[in-house]
């Protein structure tokens, strides 16, 4: 099922690449949130693919919520997408933005795939295979001291009721070499299992965001919890994901 990731991600980073730049529908879903036709354009294409391929899957995706698999039959599979993790960047004609596909099994994600189609980099994941980008190994970075850390955030659209999300930022910028916003968390994830990042935290994401971003990581060899250090589950904020190195570092920032 990883081909059918793959090729899924790569035709419907194809549909959003073809509509950039150029004059789109914008819609609010919130005071701050976006939605244009791109995103229901890559959506349909994922939604019918799945539909088409496998029927009897269960879909959750950003937009249009549950897709109930044929039947209302219960499924052990479940594709959690984001056909553009980005919007805001998309809508503004900022370059950052991506399609991410992940396939949960049972409660646990087993496939992730994410597509930047601008700079055509395909990062894949699968659960005891490890992660790759563009068909080569990806393996997160060796940079152990929190110091000399590249690190990437986003900041939440609730952020004006999250005390916390500020104090966090100020503390890393004194703390780290550099903290970044690129307002797509999947990419940022992404980036992280490849080493350009050495870590990332936010809160307030949905599974959508992190489900295959969170694959990629702990393929590439990486770590990723709560702030409080447990385990990490893909329907629980906050996330904290890094090259595992700068960990326990980067926790206790958090914890402050």
């Amino acid at each position: 099922m990883l081909n059918f990731a793959i090729q899924t991600a790569r035709d419907a980073g194809r549909v959003l690449a073809e509509k950039f730049g150029r004059a789109i529908q914008v819609t609010n879903k919130g005071d701050i949130d976006l939605v244009t036709d791109a995103d229901l354009a890559s959506e349909r294409l994922i939604v019918e693919r799945v539909r088409s391929h496998h029927p009897r899957h269960a879909v959750l995706t950003e937009e249009a919520g549950d897709v109930v698999a044929v039947g209302g039959a219960e499924s052990e599979y479940k594709w959690i997408v984001d056909p553009l993790d980005g919007t805001t960047n998309y809508a503004h004609g900022y370059p950052v933005f991506c399609v991410s596909i992940a396939l949960e099994h049972l409660g646990s994600v087993v496939i992730g795939v994410v597509y930047d189609p601008l700079r055509d980099e395909l990062f894949a994941a699968e659960r005891g295979e490890g992660a790759t980008l563009n068909g080569r190994r990806a393996r997160v970075s060796e940079t152990d001291d929190l110091n000399r850390a590249l690190l990437c955030t986003g900041f939440p659209y609730d952020v004006r009721e999250r005390g916390d999300f500020a104090r966090h930022f100020r503390n890393f910028i004194m703390r780290a070499q550099s903290v970044r916003r690129d307002g797509a968390a999947a990419l940022d994830l992404a980036y992280v299992a490849c080493g350009r990042f050495d870590g990332f935290y936010e809160e307030g994401l949905r599974p959508w965001d992190v489900a295959a971003g969170v694959l990629l990581v702990e393929e590439a060899g990486g770590r990723v919890t709560h702030y409080d250090a447990t385990p990490f589950h893909i329907y629980t904020p906050p996330i904290a994901a890094s090259n595992g190195l700068v960990h326990d570092a980067m926790l206790s920032v958090l914890q402050q």
